[in-house]
């Protein structure tokens, strides 16, 4: 029986998200003068889940070029490359182009692969000779695989190593990519067929690695399973080879196929095997000649949402609690007299206390971090101080203020385009701030916190502040105001959100044309929100926006004027007076 495997394609484009978040956040905190191993090996893992995921679904496009990644990043954390600035920019890069390609999958479309080409000639020139190796670093004290045969490995994995999801026949595909393999079988341990585990693994394998294979390519091939087997590497060459483990870095199971292609030889003993290693075994063969399957048309992925433990722990004991309360009404409802009219008033009580804290524990279940759209906003401010030569530090405030999904979906275009703005307009070039006594570093804050029923974003910059007399003349030139008007300062920084208002010199491809603020201000009162902006000149502007927690449910207070009735949500009720 086949598994549809595109029914998991969803979440392998959510951990792949994951992933690239990982490694775009660590290579922007990367520190070229003193390199973290550890930031390195983060970044390793993170590409190596990625390179498996796709080689697993089949994203064929993807895993190539991640393999490509992978491998400066494995030379770089065994010091065998030195990692520089311009080495940063073009992991970077990469990233953007994994994202790019699963983001095409995820719609239904084929990867483009022009900017993976492109990036593959400069990691593949690094690789082939344009690398540098550590000077005075010390040799590898392990032996070198030069000159070598090939390797013997007996290889005896976990009996529930089919259950992890990691497949021996792959293992050996694999193993085929580094030379030519024969494989033959230990079946000592292989039961009775009666008393047989169809999804255990009762085998062991001796094999025959030819050809002039490294030892950590080997090492790689059983990494996911190196901590549950009986794994033995010598090479063959090697007159007293001591048995060694297979040395990688623990890692969770997880399921990782490369490009199937056919083992040259399999020799099996001549005992009597089960149906499924003789299968397993015909596969192996049978792979390469194997047409590419065909794909098949995608079908609509349906919308999910991670959710901690925590907040289903709290749902299923709101769910405990209101099956106890209509138990116990169910009793009182038997025998039910009007002396117990007291007892039912307090069961209805509670019943509506535990239907509204079932209500709030659903409406948690939407609620995400802030830190799910502050996440962008590194490398984005990374990429445009670099491009406008400006030293920027971003500080994020109040990650964990959680927000409901619908409105983190759609406030991230209105934040990206603010920070923008206060990148290119608000913070001055490092030599105007040092002429202005300021540090030649520019400051933004993201800054979220709770208020009311509302969650309050804030963007920060210690800037210039908005140019208020400018404002005010662009204001003139473009009929907005006239000259006799008298505005105050709330009034004048009002006139940004104006369609089409622009004060800068220039149109650049950050900002300038007047097509922003408007729009900004609009998609956020779509949300039933509002955007306030605080400017003091020499000294910085803060731009606040006020949204509502969430969208779905909203308390509301009815309101009777003449005939009519109304609803106001309790949010936007400053004050209420009974008479």
């Amino acid at each position: 029986m086949s598994v549809d495997l595109s029914q998991f394609h969803q979440v392998f484009f959510e951990e792949s998200y994951e992933g690239l978040d990982v490694m775009e956040s660590a290579l922007l905190n990367i520190d070229i003068s003193n390199l973290d191993s550890e930031a390195i090996n983060e970044i390793f893992r993170a590409a190596h889940s990625i390179k498996g995921g796709s080689g697993t679904f089949g994203f064929n496009e993807i895993a190539e070029f991640t393999h490509v990644v992978e491998t400066l990043l494995d030379l770089i954390r065994s010091d065998q490359f030195v990692m520089e600035v311009d080495h940063v920019d073009l992991f970077l890069k990469s990233v953007d182009c994994i994202r790019t390609m699963i983001n095409e999958l995820e719609a239904g479309q084929s990867c483009e692969t022009k900017l993976a080409d492109e990036l593959r000639v400069q990691f593949n020139a690094l690789l082939e000779g344009g690398s540098e190796t550590a000077e005075n670093c010390e040799s590898p004290s392990e032996e070198t695989d030069e000159g070598s045969d090939g390797w013997t490995i007996y290889f005896k994995p976990d009996a529930d190593v089919l259950r992890t999801g990691n497949d021996p026949v792959r293992m050996f595909r694999e193993l085929s990519e580094l030379g030519e393999v024969e494989v033959s079988s230990v079946v000592d341990e292989l039961p009775e067929l009666g008393s047989l585990d169809p999804e255990a693994c009762y085998l062991a394998w001796n094999i025959v690695l030819k050809g002039d294979a490294e030892r950590a390519q080997i090492d790689e091939v059983f990494e996911w399973v190196v901590d549950d087997s009986d794994i033995r590497i010598e090479k063959i060459d090697s007159q007293a080879s001591e048995e060694s483990e297979v040395n990688a870095e623990a890692a969770e199971p997880a399921v990782v196929a490369e490009a199937a292609v056919g083992v040259s030889a399999v020799k099996t003993e001549d005992v009597p095997a089960s149906k499924s290693s003789v299968e397993s075994s015909a596969s192996v063969e049978k792979a390469s000649k194997a047409p590419a399957p065909v794909k098949k048309e995608s079908k609509p992925e349906s919308v999910s949402i991670r959710v901690g433990t925590d907040k289903i722990d709290s749902l299923i004991n709101m769910v405990g609690e209101l099956v106890i309360t209509q138990s116990m009404l169910n009793e009182l409802g038997k025998d039910f007299t009007v002396d117990m009219m007291p007892k039912l008033m307090e069961g209805l009580e509670q019943l509506s206390l535990h239907t509204r804290e079932l209500q709030e524990s659903v409406m948690r279940i939407r609620m995400l971090p802030i830190s799910f759209a502050f996440s962008r906003f590194p490398r984005l401010v990374h990429d445009i101080s670099k491009s406008l030569e400006k030293k920027v530090e971003l500080v994020l405030l109040g990650e964990q203020t959680e927000l409901d999904k619908t409105v983190m979906e759609r406030i991230g275009d209105p934040l990206v385009h603010l920070v923008r703005n206060s990148l290119d307009h608000g913070l001055e070039s490092p030599e105007a701030r040092l002429a202005a006594g300021k540090d030649e570093t520019g400051k933004i804050t993201l800054n979220a916190f709770h208020q009311g029923g509302n969650i309050v974003i804030q963007i920060i910059d210690d800037g210039a502040g908005l140019n208020e007399d400018r404002i005010l003349s662009k204001a003139i030139e473009n009929g907005l105001v006239s000259p006799n008007d008298h505005l105050e300062p709330e009034q004048i920084h009002d006139l940004i959100f104006q369609p089409g208002f622009s004060t800068a010199a220039e149109v650049t491809d950050i900002s300038g044309r007047g097509v922003g603020m408007d729009v900004v201000r609009r998609n956020i009162q779509d949300l039933n929100g509002s955007v306030e902006v605080e400017s003091t000149p020499g000294k910085g502007s803060m731009f606040s926006i006020r949204l509502p927690l969430t969208l779905a449910i909203l308390d509301g207070q009815l309101i009777r004027v003449g005939q009519q009735v109304y609803i106001f949500p309790l949010v936007s009720i400053v004050e209420s007076i009974e008479s």
